[in-house]
This record gives structure tokens, sequence and C-alpha cells, in this order.
């Protein structure tokens, strides 16, 4: 049996006195009121491409939340951009979206920014009212609401049907965000009678 989950870095909740506790995992998370504020871990991200892919790796860091440090031109057809980014951001598809989009002429290096304040929240997976922990992410509550509709229709996907409804839903904060049924199987009562 393979679990799948979301990748996942080291985030750090800070208490009303200004420490830090560390946040390994969603299981982790803690939505106490000595908990004031989040942390999440930035890396300082250098890419060198074609200067012709330069558009699409400026849309691709802004999408994940980036600020732009430098550009630099590397000879005629080459350029170097330097990105501030959330690690989180690139744990996940960043590396492949950055290679499919450059054909694979792109080169990456990252290293680290240290922590910088950040709006975090808690995506729990629920089914039928039972909580999936292994399935809960840690994000940006930008990202939160589209991650929550994506993994609760992939999910629906997925999973098979049953003998009974399951309900699938997706919260943060015990506010449903993205809710799905699976329908249950239908017993065809009548096959007998048509042979």
């Amino acid at each position: 049996e393979v679990t799948i989950t979301p990748p996942s870095v080291l985030f750090q909740g800070v208490k009303a006195d200004g420490t830090a506790v560390p946040i390994c995992t969603a299981a982790d998370w803690v939505e106490y009121p000595h908990v004031t504020g989040h942390l999440e871990p930035m890396v300082l991200v250098t890419i060198v491409a074609p200067a012709t892919y330069r558009g699409d790796i400026i849309q691709l860091c802004q999408d994940r939340r980036g600020v732009q440090m430098d550009i630099q031109y590397v000879g005629a057809d080459r350029v170097s951009l330097q990105y501030v980014l959330p690690l989180n951001e690139i744990v996940q598809t960043f590396y492949d979206r950055l290679k499919s989009m450059t054909s694979g002429y792109a080169s990456m290096e990252y290293e680290d920014a240290g922590y910088e304040p950040a709006d975090l929240v808690k995506v729990d997976l629920l089914l039928n009212g039972n909580p999936v922990d292994c399935m809960s992410a840690i994000m940006h509550k930008s990202k939160a609401d589209r991650y929550a509709r994506l993994l609760v229709s992939k999910l629906k996907e997925v999973l098979p049907r049953q003998l009974v409804d399951i309900a699938i839903q997706a919260t943060i904060r015990k506010r449903v965000i993205a809710r799905e049924t699976i329908k249950q199987l239908r017993k065809d009562v009548t096959a007998k009678c048509y042979g």
C-alpha cells in the first residue's frame, strides 16, 4: 500500500514571548492562543537559462511568491536571475516546471536565506467527518483554497465507490472549503429477473 503525502519543510510558530517552536509536519501544527504568528524558510535561488525563456521564468517565480533580487545577462544569449522564494514553493514541482518550460536548458541552485513571517494555514482532510492526518498540509493562505479544491476533486476520482456515500471535505480552521461526495454503489435487484 502506497501513501502519497505533500512535501513538507520546517516551519516555525512564534509564541507571544518571541520564542520560536518548530513545526515539522501538519500533525505538529498548534493553533493555541500562545502562538501569535508563523515563520517559513526562505531560499535565495539563482537560475541560469537562455535569455529567450526570461519572461516565462519570471512568471514562474512570481507565481511561487518570489521576490526578484537581481537579473544579469551572461553574454548575448544567457540570463542569470536571482529570486528569494519560500522553500515550500521550491519543493513542490518548481524544478520540474522550470526544466519543462526551458526544454531542459535552465540550471538552478539555491541557498538558505533565513526565515520570514508568513500567513500560513493548515488544510485538513476529512473522510465522512473523520480527519486523515497524513493528508493534512501547511501552506500559505493565498494557495490554500485552490489546493483544497484540487485535493478533494482528485480524491473523488481516485477513491473507489463503497456501499455507503463517502463525504470528502477539506477544511481550514474548522471551516469547510471544498466538499465532494462519492455516491454509493447501487445494487441492481432486477438483474435476476431478466436472466
